[in-house]
């Protein structure tokens, strides 16, 4: 069965990385296994026996069809022919009794939105495990100051622990992506920290990333003015990428308590 680009398939073949991948994520029998993207099944089988049990989430309705061949005698095997992008985790978490362990070789064109659509359920979600684009790990995990260190990185860091498991090259799949792959894990963080929770905090990074060579003078004009950077020890004309995540939380904290002064005095 070919690739399709339209889904952005990749399909994992090698033996030696399959089972690699299997061990680092180390499932449980009983855990509430969430597979995203089975294709061809090679993951599929190894987790639904370290589990005894895997909702399988997949869009392409030929593989949906193969699949259910292959696996629908298995108890404990569920399939969703749907987009991962339309998923309600939380009433498939509601639907096992527990929280979900979410995994997947993800099409390099959604991963970025799945991610967030994801982060908006963490409370449901125990960990996450996935093959990604290796450019889209490095900015998972980088450090401030970093080349790769943005949005992702920002947005993620107060609600997720996320550690590179491991490198694989473009040959362990078919047809070769022309870029090479790592799988990363995601350990949800069950109390995220207080400055996190700013309603702003999302505006804020994303305005602070919105031109990387722009100051935070510049970039974040609309919310804070330079005094109120500056009042929190930050230098208004540093740039975003040099910033850690509880200081944006820090700014933010300013840009809520500036917007509720504007809204009394309308």
């Amino acid at each position: 069965m070919r690739a399709r680009k339209r889904f952005g398939q990749h399909f994992l073949h090698d033996p030696a990385v399959i089972a690699r991948i299997v061990a680092a994520i180390g499932l449980h029998p009983g855990d509430a296994a969430v597979e995203i993207g089975p294709g061809h099944g090679a993951l599929t089988s190894r987790l639904l026996a370290a589990a005894g049990q895997l909702d399988a989430i997949e869009i392409d309705h030929d593989l949906a069809a193969s699949l259910r061949e292959r696996f629908s005698s298995e108890p404990g095997w569920r399939l969703h022919e749907t987009d991962a992008l339309e998923v309600d985790w939380r009433a498939l978490a509601a639907a096992r009794g527990a929280r979900l362990r979410v995994l997947g070789n993800l099409p390099y064109n959604i991963s970025t939105p799945l991610l967030f659509r994801l982060l908006a359920a963490s409370d449901v979600i125990l960990d996450m495990h996935f093959m990604l684009q290796k450019e889209v790990v490095d900015r998972i995990v980088a450090a401030p100051g970093s080349h790769a260190y943005g949005r992702l990185t920002v947005m993620l860091a107060p609600r997720v622990a996320a550690a590179r498991v491991l490198d694989v090259g473009a040959g362990a799949f078919r047809p070769a992506p022309r870029v090479n792959s790592a799988l990363v894990r995601m350990q949800v963080i069950d109390e995220p920290p207080v400055w996190s929770r700013s309603p702003s905090y999302g505006e804020v990074v994303t305005a602070a990333f919105g031109q990387r060579r722009k100051t935070l003078r510049n970039a974040l004009g609309r919310h804070l003015s330079a005094a109120q950077i500056e009042s929190l020890g930050i230098d208004p004309g540093a740039r975003a990428e040099t910033l850690a995540p509880s200081q944006f939380g820090a700014l933010a904290g300013v840009a809520d308590t500036t917007r509720a002064h504007r809204a009394a005095i309308r």
